[in-house]
């Protein structure tokens, strides 16, 4: 059985993730930046590139990279969740595994090094087992067509497109590329619709190669993000717990009446089983697993539901002020509800669950239990 505690070389990336994000992104920090024109912290993801070399923490040794794996990339998650960091490390993630799985050493070597920022460029809600938005692919060659809501697409970075049968990556900075933001529920995690008009494109996969390299990307995706749910989840217990202790009411802590503590217990609960989970998504994730899939599918049918009444429950319990704008619970709110569509909704992963353990389908399941009641 696969052993999700977290190692020691683990345990010291979170310590130094954690500080560097305590140091350089506050949440007031980040609250204020929703009133300006930058959404994205291009000052802390400099930090996190050149000094912890995160967008190579996946990357082998040889090409640049740290040599480590995915679980590695998970505990980064984690941490940027519990701080709602703006930058845009999962569309990195998601973009690294598409060029492993295609062998791309020459972009994994710029990747790894922050020469170059990349992002996978399908809409942020495409489930793993979605087919993206098709693009044209004319001689050249040139792609033209529109995909909507691609997050992490920074200015200036490497679009890996799914276009035809092939993966093309193209410069974000031609002018047949346009990208244009949209307002979106997560302001520190930006959408963009890009529009391709003849931007010349490398090939960097075609044929089953590139199917299967946009396919397990996106599965990357959906495993990824039930970790960064983890830690907002995990932000969200903990800040409620200690206000709920410190906030006094009728003469006694607000966290000493039943109903308070019962609630908090369960969501404890919740958030233990989330990570165990979003765990062993990363694990058969960077293990290279046939059921990474699967537990992808597990991660997110879970995850993406406990961030959301973790959040809830946030503002809640911080009474009123929890609703105000002043306090931080709102933007954990609006990120778990976000990540809640991204790679797909929960009810897509159980449904895809059904498929991967091979139970029949919704229809044939309703079917059943027609016939029952009526027996």
């Amino acid at each position: 059985m696969t052993d999700l505690l977290y190692g020691a070389d683990e345990e010291a990336l979170r310590d130094s993730v954690r500080a560097l994000l305590t140091a350089h992104a506050p949440w007031r920090r980040t609250l204020a930046r929703l009133d300006g024109d930058e959404p994205y912290d291009s000052a802390l993801w400099t930090r996190l590139v050149d000094q912890l070399g995160v967008t190579g923490l996946a990357v082998p040794a040889e090409l640049g990279g740290a040599g480590a794996g995915f679980r590695e990339v998970a505990v980064v998650l984690e941490e940027l969740g519990r701080a709602v960091a703006p930058v845009p490390f999962l569309g990195a993630a998601v973009a690294t595994r598409a060029l492993l799985a295609c062998g791309d050493t020459e972009l994994l070597g710029q990747l790894a090094t922050g020469e170059c920022d990349a992002a996978l460029a399908v809409c942020l809600a495409t489930a793993p087992d979605a087919p993206p938005r098709p693009v044209t692919v004319d001689p050249g060659p040139a792609l033209s067509g529109t995909v909507p809501g691609v997050a992490d697409a920074l200015p200036g970075a490497l679009l890996l497109v799914p276009a035809g049968d092939g993966l093309y990556a193209v410069e974000a900075t031609h002018p047949g590329v346009r990208m244009t933001p949209v307002v979106s529920l997560d302001a520190t995690r930006p959408l963009a619709d890009i529009v391709l008009t003849g931007a010349p494109a490398r090939m960097v996969a075609t044929g089953a190669m590139a199917g299967r390299a946009v396919s397990a990307a996106l599965t990357a995706g959906a495993a990824l993000l039930a970790s960064e749910q983890v830690g907002l989840a995990q932000w969200c217990l903990d800040t409620t717990v200690a206000y709920v202790r410190d906030r006094h009411q009728f003469g006694r802590s607000v966290g000493s009446f039943q109903a308070v503590k019962h609630r908090l217990a369960d969501l404890w609960v919740e958030v233990t089983e989330a990570r165990a989970v979003a765990r062993h998504a990363a694990d058969r994730l960077a293990a290279g697993d046939p059921e990474a899939p699967l537990a992808a599918a597990l991660a997110q049918a879970y995850c993406g539901p406990v961030a959301v009444r973790a959040a809830e429950v946030c503002v809640q319990l911080h009474g009123g002020l929890g609703f105000t704008w002043e306090h931080p619970a709102h933007l954990y709110l609006k990120r778990a509800k976000s990540n809640a569509i991204a790679f797909g909704t929960a009810d897509r992963h159980r449904a895809a669950l059904a498929r991967l353990v091979d139970l029949p389908p919704p229809v044939a399941m309703a079917r059943v239990t027609t016939g029952y009641r009526r027996s």
